[in-house]
């Protein structure tokens, strides 16, 4: 039986930034990953994403975040993620789909099918791609139109004279309704908390001054909190129609969801077709 120090679930940013950190240490480990290919999540991400909206956050240890501003994040990263795995020969076994994590006594033995890896610990780094969150709302089970996650959105023709309610104050909300507010019938933008907006450019030194916002949270022994919560968020270029359009007026969180839409925090009810 060979015994690993670490078994680490999952090959995306988190994981692979482990594994480094583990072999560098000389600790004796594996990365399980269950995508065919190297990437993580980044791989499933919106063709629409690039580089340049991203704002360096994919980068890994000791090593600079890929270029190609204008490149899509969905191809880039994945080919950076794939690279970095054969330039510091990380041990990474795919595709693995881990079952279950079971005690032996001090020992913890991962598995996957037939197939087991006995470690003294385990370094979940699966993310929440796989596992997306629907918030619950009074009334969601009755709506009759369509409901759909982030991680699940098939593009802006998909909405095309839909009448459209997207949920959430991060930036994939921000660049998903600068692609569906054009084609759709009408949008309402829905957030629990009014969003910050930035004017200025995202620069190096503003990325250093986010990143020193999240470490001093975590000293204080607080979670990191939203990337939006530091970064703010900014409108690009191709974002600027939708706007035109009104897309970004901000209204307050629906207080339940109706069959036929969504009822406002004013008790008026917006009809809806679908609920991003």
């Amino acid at each position: 039986m060979e015994l690993f120090n670490a078994v680490v679930i999952g090959a995306g940013q988190a994981g692979l930034s482990a594994s480094y950190h583990l072999k560098r240490r000389g600790l004796a480990h594996v990365v399980l990953d269950a995508d065919a290919a190297p990437g993580g999540a980044w791989q499933h991400r919106w063709d629409s994403l690039t580089m340049q909206d991203v704002h360096g956050i994919a980068a890994l240890p000791d090593s600079d975040s890929p270029g190609a501003p204008d490149g899509r994040a969905n191809a880039v990263v994945p080919a950076y993620f794939g690279d970095y795995e054969r330039t510091y020969d990380l041990p990474v076994v795919r595709p693995v789909r881990v079952d279950r994590v079971e005690s032996d006594g001090d020992l913890l033995v991962v598995h996957a099918g037939d197939r087991t890896w006995t470690t003294r610990t385990v370094v979940n780094a699966t993310g929440t791609w796989t596992q997306p969150h629907l918030p619950y709302y009074p009334g969601i089970a009755d709506f009759r139109g369509e409901q759909l996650h982030t991680v699940s959105y098939p593009g802006p023709d998909h909405f095309r004279g839909l009448r459209v309610v997207v949920v959430g104050g991060g930036a994939s909300a921000v660049q998903l309704l600068g692609e569906i507010a054009p084609v759709a019938a009408d949008t309402l933008w829905v957030t629990r908390r009014a969003p910050v907006w930035r004017t200025d450019e995202f620069n190096p030194d503003r990325g250093r001054e986010a990143v020193a916002l999240v470490e001093e949270r975590v000293r204080r022994g607080l979670p990191p909190a939203s990337v939006v919560s530091v970064t703010g968020l900014a409108l690009r270029e191709q974002e600027r129609p939708a706007e035109l359009l009104g897309a970004y007026e901000r209204h307050p969180m629906f207080s339940r969801i109706e069959p036929d839409g969504v009822r406002r925090s004013d008790g008026t009810l917006w009809p809806a077709d679908v609920i991003l």
